[in-house]
């Protein structure tokens, strides 16, 4: 593809990009408990896309085959939700967005454990580096901060783990066993995760009320950017793409969410933790655009 063509895909991987990079500000200003925040994100993002896709006539009906392929995933997806939504809470949206992109790592040692794919250097310094970078932005001071941030840094490297499984899983049903487009599977799977969501908060003992408008109003932005337009402006644009160029187009993503933790909740960020952002995304980037040959994506689901 020349460059004149590749432009409309660069600009609509970079305009997804940014959409997502708002999705952890706006589990933040919902001001409702994380799960809470979760269910309504999977509820009213697969409801928007259920609409979309009637409104389109694309949607072909849920068989039971449909449903129970994509169980697995919408658990997983599930249990990513609830443990990024509170590493949210307690790190902050730009760092919990950064410790979510760690499953580019998850991803590659799945390869190698599944499909028996080879990692090479690339993958060993891009660990290093992310890693390196991790401990400039929460290790250097580690012991000064408190046992909440201590656990939330925990919950942002457990969540990598949910969601390379739901991933795997994810891709798993719609290569293998469901002809259906992509946009069917992300609506159903979202129902379905916002069910496994909802078990979740009644387990808690939570409520479903969303107290003001200003929560509502969040809380449909995030179902809007997030789980919808986002999502398909990145879709649409990867396979006309280089691998490692949609790898580093995608690092927009936790970039812009810590420089808007930085602008909208007054992060307090010294020039090492700069240093750290950049180290972290060049890993990041390295591990994930040149292990397999292919780029593995962001958080776009």
């Amino acid at each position: 593809m020349n460059e004149a063509a590749r432009r409309p895909a660069v600009a609509a991987m970079v305009a997804g990009a940014a959409l997502i990079s708002t999705t952890s500000i706006f589990v933040k200003w919902a001001d409702v408990e994380p799960t809470v925040s979760a269910f309504y994100r999977m509820a009213f993002g697969g409801g928007m896309l259920l609409l979309m896709l009637l409104v389109q006539r694309r949607f072909s009906g849920v068989s039971r085959r449909d449903v129970a392929w994509m169980l697995f995933p919408a658990v997983a997806f599930a249990v990513d939700l609830v443990l990024w939504h509170r590493c949210i809470r307690d790190v902050g949206p730009g760092l919990a967005t950064l410790l979510g992109n760690f499953q580019v790592f998850v991803m590659a040692l799945a390869g190698v454990w599944f499909y028996r794919e080879r990692l090479g250097w690339r993958f060993a310094a891009g660990l290093a580096l992310a890693f390196a970078g991790l401990w400039l932005l929460v290790g250097r001071h580690w012991q000064a901060v408190d046992a909440q941030y201590r656990e939330g840094v925990w919950f942002g490297i457990l969540t990598g783990i949910a969601y390379a499984a739901y991933m795997l899983s994810f891709r798993h049903a719609q290569k293998e066993k469901l002809a259906r487009s992509p946009a069917e599977l992300l609506c159903l799977n979202s129902l379905l995760c916002a069910g496994v969501l909802a078990l979740i908060i009644l387990a808690e003992g939570n409520r479903f009320v969303i107290p003001d408008l200003k929560s509502l109003s969040a809380l449909l932005s995030l179902a809007l950017f997030g789980q919808v337009l986002g999502w398909l402006l990145i879709v649409r644009a990867m396979p006309q793409l280089p691998a490692s160029l949609v790898g580093l187009l995608l690092l927009l993503q936790p970039g812009l969410s810590f420089v808007l933790d930085v602008i909208l909740f007054g992060r307090a960020t010294a020039t090492l933790d700069w240093v750290g952002l950049a180290v972290s995304l060049a890993g990041i980037f390295l591990a994930g655009a040149f292990t397999t040959g292919k780029a593995e994506p962001a958080r776009v689901a």
